[in-house]
């Protein structure tokens, strides 16, 4: 019962829907009329910009995490490590259910990557920490949100089957479908990538501006 009631608690905190706090409270809109219509980070990285879209980044991150750790409020359950794993990968997927249907803004939610990064870092901080270097890594080069969540996606199969080898059986499954499932949520994103089309954030944007002033320049 104190399971099934954590669990109900991890889909409210997924639910809180950050990127439309942000939206409205600082620029008075509603983040799903704009891009892609999801309510996550990386169509608030396209629309408001990279501050408010690592605000709302950070943010969802913390709602997996946040969910994991309340696996401590069943003391009986940290001296059972199976017993502990199974919730903790329960109150994740719980919350990352919450982020992609939130009670709280009409089941109109995002993706969920952010928040599974969330849960990895409550789950496996070391492996989570390396897709998270994956994703900043490729995020720097490219500036492609999508690509940099999918590749970081990938990444996580491998290093819990083949860096690491972890050989905790929910952990490989749940490394899998995790793939799976950005594979499948970013079909759209990826025929954009293809085609040319994906829109790229402006993290650099001061020194892209500093790159086509002295193009400019030199052209003339």
């Amino acid at each position: 019962m104190k399971e099934l009631l954590l669990i109900v608690i991890a889909y409210f905190i997924g639910s809180i829907p950050t990127a439309l706090i942000v939206s409205k409270t600082f620029f008075g809109v509603d983040i799903r009329d704009y891009g892609s219509g999801n309510m996550g980070a990386t169509n608030t990285f396209r629309i408001l910009g990279s501050k408010y879209g690592s605000i709302v980044m950070i943010c969802d991150i913390l709602k997996g995490m946040i969910a994991v750790t309340l696996f401590n409020f069943i003391p009986s359950h940290q001296h059972n490590e199976t017993a502990a794993t199974n919730l903790m990968v329960g109150l994740g997927l719980s919350a990352v259910l919450g982020h992609v249907f939130p009670i709280f803004a009409q089941f109109r939610g995002g993706k969920g990557v952010a928040t599974l990064f969330g849960m990895m870092l409550g789950l496996q901080p070391v492996i989570a920490a390396s897709c998270i270097g994956v994703f900043l890594l490729v995020l720097f080069f490219t500036r492609y949100v999508s690509l940099s969540s999918i590749l970081a996606g990938l990444s996580l199969p491998i290093c819990v089957l083949w860096i690491w080898n972890d050989d905790v059986i929910i952990y490989r499954i749940f490394a899998v479908l995790v793939a799976a499932m950005i594979l499948l949520t970013h079909q759209k994103n990826i025929k954009k990538i293809l085609n040319g089309n994906e829109s790229r954030v402006p993290i650099f944007k001061y020194r892209d501006r500093r790159r086509a002033r002295r193009n400019n320049q030199s052209a003339i």
